[in-house]
């Protein structure tokens, strides 16, 4: 963010907000695969991707949903969850005679967006990044 320009305080609470929000998701759901680890590996092996796959799926949720939350590397997480949702939208959810297959495909694609919108705007003043420039 260019020093000379302060956003005013709502905006950042409201982009910590949307950061917190936006990373439930991947926190919750990479902590769900990772505490059931067996069965994470045979459903990504029913869909033909081998357990490396699994387990760099779990680290990225983990990974990149802490990083959006906290407001650290928050830029790359965001767009590394924002092409994760592109992808899974294109390669799970095309099914689009099922409705629900449709909301899915159209959630991974406004949550993508979202993350976009963060990896352009960056975290805020409320983040670690800030915090350890003494900007709190």
């Amino acid at each position: 963010m260019d020093t000379d320009t302060k956003r005013p305080l709502l905006a950042d609470l409201l982009l910590l907000l949307g950061r917190l929000l936006l990373s439930l998701i991947f926190l919750h759901e990479g902590l769900s695969l990772a505490a059931n680890a067996t069965a994470t590996m045979v459903s990504f092996e029913k869909l033909g991707l081998p357990a490396p796959v699994a387990l760099s799926t779990i680290a990225l949720q983990i990974g990149a949903g802490l990083c959006i939350a906290a407001g650290f590397l928050t830029r790359l997480g965001a767009l590394a969850l924002g092409l994760f949702c592109v992808a899974t939208a294109f390669l799970f959810h095309t099914n689009f005679a099922s409705q629900n297959e449709l909301l899915h495909f159209e959630k991974d694609l406004a949550i993508a967006g979202g993350m976009l919108v963060l990896a352009v705007s960056g975290p805020g003043s409320i983040s670690v990044v800030e915090f350890r420039r003494g900007h709190h």
